[in-house]
């Protein structure tokens, strides 16, 4: 057995790796802001079950690797889930390979590879462009893609992976693009008879690439960077793009170590924060309850006490900012509780259909918006 971690998105340490066992350590994210994400490629000719022990597990809280097990996929594309155990010190994947090359991750990647032949699909429709509004701190573009008129009335905005680890995200963008590159669909019709709907499907390309699993590659955490983005040009360019359009809908969207549900946070911390904004909020909730079977109300974050909300986090300061409705979309790494599947878990497929779930939420919402 060979492993390596030099690969796109890699991350580990190997530490060892003998007959069918290797170990590795998590390199932590420039700065420490966080030291879970991993992703290998291992070759064998064994079809006997091998071992990969991540020695510093224990370093992320206990509850992110409780019921947790790793992704595994041999083309890249198409990922399910294999046996893992975690004594508080180590964690340990066992799987009996079917193919001479197979990637394990802390969740199922998302490519550079993936995300070009997404772009190819939105470059071939008439209704869609893509801007380059600015470049990460190594020198990757930072792309929207623009669905409907310019100077239409309304502009919804959903931003993926800034915590370029949680690839969920990015995931739940392409099936949300993927359903407004229908224009056969009659939801998609409504939304751009009077939206225009922007979507920056990976807004920390560095960290995604260099297997990091918050920080953009000067150690900064984007998510914490909108009241003050000099040391973030991501987010800098997405915040100059947004006031270039204005926002009445935005949707910011994550992955979850901890909950195994899929769940909204609002801004109700804010000091502009109004009973406008609630029942906006509600009928989000609502419709996405009743579209998605995944989407759940009854667990998720705390709700902030007034004036407590955190600016520096792009649902609070997009909110405060354009007084619009302003929501993290959260998924889970593990499993959906509800609805458990226990070859794939939570997974790209599901994350994509809730994806093309959150149009139909966006546009119940939209006659209220404005």
């Amino acid at each position: 057995m060979e492993i390596t971690t030099d690969i796109e998105g890699g991350n580990g340490d190997v530490q060892y790796c003998y007959g069918d066992e290797a170990g590795i350590t998590i390199r932590p994210d420039p700065g420490a802001v966080a030291q879970q994400w991993f992703h290998a490629r291992v070759q064998t000719d064994s079809k006997s079950p091998h071992r990969i022990v991540i020695a510093n597990a224990g370093s992320a809280p206990t509850r992110t690797r409780s019921r947790y097990r790793a992704c595994a996929s041999y083309d890249g594309s198409r990922w399910f889930r294999v046996r893992t155990t975690y004594d508080g010190r180590e964690l340990v994947i066992t799987h009996a390979p079917r193919a001479r090359f197979v990637h394990y991750a802390y969740f199922a990647y998302y490519s550079e590879a993936r995300r070009a032949r997404l772009q190819r699909q939105v470059r071939r429709v008439p209704w869609a462009k893509i801007e380059r509004i600015g470049e990460s701190v190594r020198g990757r573009p930072i792309d929207v893609l623009t669905f409907g008129e310019d100077d239409a009335d309304l502009h919804l905005w959903l931003v993926a992976r800034q915590h370029s680890g949680e690839a969920m995200a990015e995931w739940l963008a392409e099936g949300f693009v993927g359903r407004l590159l229908d224009d056969d669909d009659e939801t998609v019709r409504a939304v751009l008879s009077k939206a225009a709907v922007h979507v920056v499907p990976c807004a920390n390309p560095d960290g995604a690439a260099m297997g990091h699993q918050r920080a953009n590659a000067a150690g900064v955490d984007p998510n914490r960077a909108w009241s003050d983005p000099e040391d973030a040009p991501e987010i800098a360019a997405i915040r100059a793009a947004m006031d270039g359009t204005g926002v009445d809908l935005f949707l910011d969207v994550h992955g979850d170590e901890r909950d195994p549900y899929c769940f909204l946070a609002g801004c109700e911390g804010n000091p502009s924060y109004s009973s406008r904004i609630r029942l906006l909020e509600s009928v989000f909730e609502e419709s996405l309850c009743t579209t998605n079977p995944d989407f759940q109300d009854e667990f998720g974050y705390d709700r902030d006490e007034p004036g407590e909300g955190d600016l520096r986090t792009a649902s609070n300061w997009v909110g405060e900012r354009y007084d619009c409705l302003s929501y993290t979309l959260e998924m889970p790494f593990k499993d959906n509780a509800n609805a458990p599947d226990d070859r794939r878990g939570w997974s790209p497929e599901r994350s994509a259909h809730l994806g093309h779930d959150v149009l139909s939420a966006m546009a119940e919402a939209l006659p209220m918006l404005r």
